[in-house]
């Protein structure tokens, strides 16, 4: 695949979710990606469902278009082979207990010494610093003891985990923008770094206005439901037929509004100004829903977006996959099967670049060990031209 990336090669180590994601980027932006697997397991979620023609759905929407070769890192003559790679890459990615690597040979300290321009690029649950870097985590423990749990659900209801898994995709997102600004080092002549991202912290870095109500409050927020903590009006609202949301970020916006839902409340004390509308965000919230509730959302959805109103409708995921804007930005792709029919429906590239090319389709995921043969023959031609 062409794009930014195009002749960047990347040793991808890691399996889940977190650091495949990464990889998954940086394929999208254009570099090789040899997923390195465990022989006769190869990463974990190929044996998660769901399942089609007795393959992995969840594997296969995050590996699309990666090469496969399986290497047992304990075995000589795999280590030759793995050696032959790293030789060869500018990244490598892994996403293994800190420790494991340099057990095998392969810490940062060891290849940079070999490689000065590779990039090393790590993920974990803990980072590989502090008091409990061995910890194991996933993205459940990560969203509980990073604060991110605390603040999401409904108030005075037990916390509960955002559905997304944002504690492997943020900490994928971070590695991907550490990698990137390590390329760019080398790119300037210098030398390759080690990236060390932890799914912690990556949860820590979301937590934005409630770091900022904590700090100067010096009580840590609660959960708000789907209201927005500190911008009044930002939530749902009832229409006749169920809820859409609204988000007046600023006074203008509640003014128009105010004009719009016919209300004569932005000149109201107790309205005119956002720090007002939070402390009465509940008696607004009954205000403007006697309004909406006698008409339906697409009308509202209609007559707030005229009016230039941030407003839509709480859409399911099957929704959200036939949304007309959402096709036109080509964010829903076929991951073709072997046979080079669709198979899969997966999350276009969200990253749109002048000279980057957006399929409409991805080339498969690889089998286990798949591609083995193609590499070792890419090696030894490499070597003798």
């Amino acid at each position: 695949m062409s794009g930014p990336l195009s002749g960047t090669l990347v040793l991808d180590l890691t399996h889940v979710l977190a650091g495949p994601f990464a990889s998954m980027t940086l394929a999208d932006l254009g570099a090789r990606v040899i997923k390195v697997e465990r022989p006769g397991q190869g990463d974990d979620t190929r044996a998660f469902p769901p399942f089609k023609g007795g393959k992995s759905a969840y594997f296969a929407t995050i590996n699309h278009g990666k090469e496969s070769i399986a290497l047992d890192l304990k075995a000589p003559e795999d280590r030759a082979i793995f050696d032959r790679l790293l030789a060869r890459a500018d990244i490598l990615l892994e996403n293994y207990r800190p420790g494991v690597m340099e057990r095998l040979g392969y810490g940062w300290e060891a290849l940079h010494a070999r490689h000065p321009k590779l990039i090393y690029g790590a993920v974990s649950g803990f980072g590989h610093t502090g008091p409990e870097a061995q910890r194991p985590a996933y993205d459940m423990v990560v969203q509980a003891r990073g604060g991110v749990m605390s603040i999401t659900g409904e108030r005075d209801r037990e916390p509960v985990r955002v559905g997304a898994s944002i504690g492997d995709i943020v900490a994928g997102m971070y590695l991907v923008q550490g990698v990137l600004a390590a390329l760019l080092q080398v790119d300037r002549g210098g030398a390759g770094q080690k990236i060390d991202v932890a799914m912690l912290d990556s949860q820590l870095a979301l937590l934005e206005h409630a770091i900022a109500i904590t700090s100067v409050t010096g009580e840590p927020p609660r959960p708000s439901g789907a209201r927005h903590p500190s911008i009044t009006p930002f939530e749902t609202f009832h229409a006749e037929d169920g809820l859409f949301v609204i988000a007046a970020g600023n006074d203008g916006l509640f003014a128009r509004l105010c004009e719009a839902l016919d209300l004569p409340l932005a000149d109201d004390p107790r309205f005119a100004t956002n720090p007002a509308r939070c402390q009465n965000a509940r008696l607004l919230k009954r205000l403007i829903e006697a309004v909406t509730i006698d008409r339906r959302k697409a009308f509202w959805i209609d007559t707030l977006t005229r009016a230039g109103i941030p407003t839509g409708p709480i859409q399911n995921v099957a929704e959200v996959l036939n949304d007309p804007q959402i096709r036109a930005r080509n964010m829903v792709v076929d991951v073709l099967g072997p046979d080079g029919a669709p198979a899969y429906t997966a999350a276009g590239n969200p990253i749109k670049m002048t000279d980057l090319p957006d399929p409409t389709t991805r080339a498969p995921a690889p089998d286990l060990d798949a591609d083995r043969a193609a590499i070792l023959d890419w090696l030894d031609k490499d070597a003798a031209g």
